[in-house]
């Protein structure tokens, strides 16, 4: 989980339709029939030579453009930026590291190191070397307090020197050796279980072109031209064009040591989750991407000229809590024990208040389901099936309310526990012509256990305010509506250790922080141990309930019928499901199949 994104919110995978009946007091059955859909397309038409893939990013608003991985912080730059940002290290499907990539990592547990050995042959996209000063100043960018870089996290920390850098008592990072100049030596204060798999948080699996961004100071990274408008990738692809927002123009990387690339060129477009079927059915688009809805599965489904191809999301969305504030100075979050929704009865209540259950069963064609663990159940060694999570019982958020002291007046509402009136503030974001719908839906379920709920700002925020607001923890939220697109680790602690600035709701506790440490303790290399030490975190978080798990989805891709050599499976450079081998896709016409 360590290398997590954040993704669109719960409502942008819900129904257009309406929300009648579904305030049922009980919970409803969630025995839906998932459909199977391959986790691969491949054309039998022979493939013209070069050709253009067209492909459409869903999201209700537009891109940041940050094309760095250091420096952005949504899934939506991650999906965009994939055909050239590839990843260093190669992986199998279970996510373990194996060679072949464009570097290979090796580990030494009794010496506490990670080596890395780049691939000779592998040039970023203007021509130059990859080179060891571009692995370790990676490190830098992560951990230099100027980025702000959300992925310095308790996990990278775990490296030797890194705190000391970027606290500004050192120039350099100690723990990052170069040994020479296709070699880098990580060295660690703990060996950690998750290191031998994929977006384990602890070995930083991406480069940065240090001849090309050296000049340019960490604060103004961000916002540079070399990373917002020509950004340089080693991957397959190169960014040709960027019309901010709206689209990307990838065209052949030239030097790529994996061989030339097969289609000329591919285009992203920003699209709509309300316009996206007429897009598909007007044959716009190969492949779609991102925040496709669950509700629109059976319209585009049905669509001639398309196969629908998916598999289980490294994904869930969540109800969070503003607890506290994350501070910077310190690196940590302080939870506030005073804040308005301090009481663990209080969060309950709201979660049990939630038909999940039958929303999910109504509106999402079966795609989607509720979740009751924080571990969604893509990772099944780890998940916890006999959970409950929070299925609706109006009965028990009333008894939980009533016996915390939140009584309820002559207007029906409630008070907080000192008799004053309780107003408690939802941020959401903008999602698909129905969220609207789908957000009143659940004020209303609280509204019958006498909690007065209204949006913060009084609508729904566009994404890139939403991210803004939580992350800075708003006084005018109290609670958020928002989803994880997640790594193939599944350790929890960057999501939610002291250290995390991912920890939105800023929850901090000895108890947590001791649970978390046991998952990715020395014992933990025991994997007995490890399924253990997940289960007792989960049950923990569901006890205190600073986060609400929602629902998870089967994450599916209409994909064109002319399009050869499509894969879900395998490598990926995005842990929702997409290729790392985008070189190898091709097109059987330069018209789109019907």
């Amino acid at each position: 989980m360590s290398k997590s994104k954040w993704a669109i919110g719960i409502v942008s995978v819900l129904a257009v339709m309406t929300l009648a009946g579904c305030g049922n007091s009980k919970s409803a059955s969630t025995k839906t029939t998932k459909p199977t859909l391959p986790t691969s397309y491949s054309s039998k038409k022979k493939a013209i030579s070069g050709g253009t893939l067209k492909v459409a990013e869903v999201n209700s608003s537009a891109f940041k453009g940050i094309w760095d991985d250091a420096l952005t912080s949504n899934a939506e730059d991650t999906d965009v930026m994939q055909f050239g940002n590839e990843a260093l290290f190669k992986y199998d499907k279970n996510f373990k590291y194996i060679k072949g990539g464009a570097a290979d990592l090796s580990l030494n547990q009794k010496a506490k190191t990670a080596t890395i050995k780049i691939n000779p042959k592998v040039k970023w996209s203007d021509g130059k070397s990859l080179v060891a000063q571009d692995v370790a100043y990676a490190y830098k960018v992560l951990a230099n307090k100027a980025t702000q870089s959300e992925y310095y996290t308790g996990s990278i920390q775990n490296i030797v020197g890194i705190q000391a850098y970027h606290s500004g008592k050192a120039k350099d990072i100690s723990g990052v050796q170069i040994k020479n100049k296709h070699t880098v030596v990580i060295h660690f204060k703990q060996m950690k279980p998750g290191m031998k798999t994929s977006g384990n948080g602890y070995i930083w699996e991406n480069a940065e072109p240090y001849h090309y961004i050296k000049n340019i100071s960490f604060s103004k990274l961000a916002s540079s031209p070399q990373v917002r408008k020509h950004p340089l990738f080693y991957g397959p692809y190169k960014m040709s064009k960027v019309v901010s927002g709206e689209s990307v123009e990838f065209t052949r990387n030239k030097y790529y040591y994996g061989g030339t690339p097969k289609l000329k060129k591919i285009t992203v477009q920003v699209v709509s989750a309300d316009s996206i079927t007429a897009a598909i059915k007007a044959h716009k688009y190969d492949l779609a991407i991102g925040g496709v809805p669950s509700s629109q599965y059976k319209k585009i489904k049905q669509v001639s000229g398309y196969t629908m191809t998916g598999k289980n999301a490294l994904a869930y969305d969540y109800l969070g809590f503003n607890l506290g504030k994350y501070d910077a100075k310190t690196g940590k979050n302080v939870m506030n024990k005073n804040s308005k929704m301090a009481n663990p009865s209080l969060r309950k209540a709201i979660a049990y208040a939630m038909n999940i259950d039958a929303v999910e069963k109504k509106f999402s064609n079966g795609l989607g389901s509720r979740l009751t663990t924080l571990i969604p159940p893509v990772f099944s060694q780890y998940h916890d099936k006999s959970a409950k999570g929070f299925p609706l019982n109006l009965k028990k958020a009333n008894a939980l309310l009533n016996k915390a002291g939140y009584k309820k007046g002559k207007d029906g509402y409630r008070t907080d526990p000192k008799g004053k009136k309780l107003t408690i503030h939802l941020a959401e974001m903008e999602g698909n012509a129905n969220t609207q719908a789908i957000v009143q839906n659940y004020i209303q379920q609280w509204k019958k256990i006498g909690l007065r709920v209204k949006l913060t700002n009084g609508r729904l925020l566009d994404m890139n305010n939403f991210y803004e607001k939580v992350q800075a923890n708003s006084s005018d939220i109290d609670m958020f509506e928002a989803a994880w697109s997640l790594s193939s680790e599944p350790s929890p602690a960057d999501l939610f250790n002291e250290n995390a600035p991912y920890n939105m709701g800023r929850f901090v506790t000895k108890e947590n922080t001791k649970l978390l440490n046991n998952i990715d303790s020395q014992k933990a290399f025991n994997t007995n141990y490890r399924v253990k030490a997940f289960k007792k975190w989960q049950e923990y978080m569901n006890k205190e309930a600073a986060y609400v798990p929602e629902n998870t989805v089967l994450n599916w891709y209409p994909v064109n019928n002319r399009v050869k050599n499509f894969y879900l499976t395998g490598n990926s450079t995005v842990a929702n499901g997409l290729q790392t081998n985008w070189s190898k896709v091709q097109v059987t016409s330069n018209s789109l199949s019907k």
